[in-house]
């Protein structure tokens, strides 16, 4: 086992998982359940006999390698393999549930006598128009409902519909400094609202050209692309300004980023005992590059 920071943080881990797979646990020492899973996993390391390598990183004093790997809550346990995260769990899983998770991935794993699980039949994909219909009568029978109004506004962000969008979202825009997912949904609201009222102004290309250093411009560019839901293109430019210099006004291009990783995230699908599914193989992506900018 070895404590991780942001300094060894690409040997241990990352150049590491590419010979060994890591076991890498987000956790913190005021977190009860992290007291609960930290031992399992150490005494577990033991028994794989080298199979793995556990990594901890506490959370509270390495906030930047939470924050790379989106880290919502604590423990979050994530499996490091070939440089790239493939699998993880949330909570304090018994043992014998995190033996199942290591040996799904692990050389030589021992689940040949493990009962066979049957498969989870995936419900047919609504369609928007459907989706929105739905959130948006949850929202209307239990206004309280933050959990809902927030994917009703996720949803509208997504359907290119921002007025509506910013009226469904005031009656939680205070929580936007409390709570990630109202931050992230305040910043893309923003930028729509920034792109209407920038519409036909500035050559913000001719700008970049012309310094490549001129990250307002870039920034201005990228919000342009998130109102038009380009939202690739806009992660791109982001990246640009994080590559030159990644604190830039107050980290405003990270942040920006991470709302739009937020924002393109599909609901994930139901999955046995806490285990986290694989990410949308774009976000995964994405999440990777900012990852390596970041670290870097």
């Amino acid at each position: 086992m070895i404590d991780v920071t942001l300094e060894n943080f690409e040997a241990e881990v990352i150049a590491a998982s590419m010979t060994q797979p890591v076991l890498v646990d987000f956790w913190a020492t005021w977190c009860g359940p992290c007291k609960v899973i930290g031992p399992i996993l150490e005494k577990l390391e033991a028994d794989y006999g080298g199979r793995f390598k556990l990594a901890k990183i506490d959370s509270d004093e390495q906030q930047q390698l939470a924050a790379a790997f989106g880290i919502r809550s604590i423990p979050t346990v994530i499996l490091m393999m070939n440089g790239q995260p493939v699998d993880g769990f949330m909570g304090a899983l018994p043992e014998g549930k995190v033996r199942e998770f290591l040996d799904k991935h692990l050389p030589e794993g021992g689940d040949a006598d493990l009962p066979e699980e049957e498969p989870e039949v995936e419900a047919a994909p609504q369609d928007a128009g459907a989706v929105l219909e739905k959130l948006q009568h949850a929202v209307a029978t239990d206004p309280a409902n933050d959990d809902a109004r927030a994917d009703y506004v996720k949803a509208l962000l997504q359907a290119g519909r921002p007025h509506e969008a910013a009226q469904a979202f005031e009656p939680v825009a205070g929580k936007a400094a409390l709570e990630r997912r109202f931050e992230s949904l305040e910043r893309v609201i923003d930028a729509f609202a920034f792109a209407a009222s920038h519409e036909g102004q500035g050559d913000f290309d001719g700008r970049i050209v012309a310094n490549k250093r001129d990250f307002e411009a870039r920034f201005g560019k990228a919000r342009q692309l998130i109102a038009a839901r380009r939202w690739t293109e806009a992660m791109d430019e982001l990246l640009e300004i994080l590559m030159r210099d990644k604190a830039w006004h107050e980290d405003l291009a990270r942040k920006t980023y991470i709302a739009v990783l937020d924002i393109i995230e599909p609901p994930r699908p139901k999955v046995a005992d806490g285990q986290i599914p694989p990410d949308d193989p774009t976000v995964a992506s994405y999440r990777r590059r900012l990852s390596s900018v970041v670290l870097s």
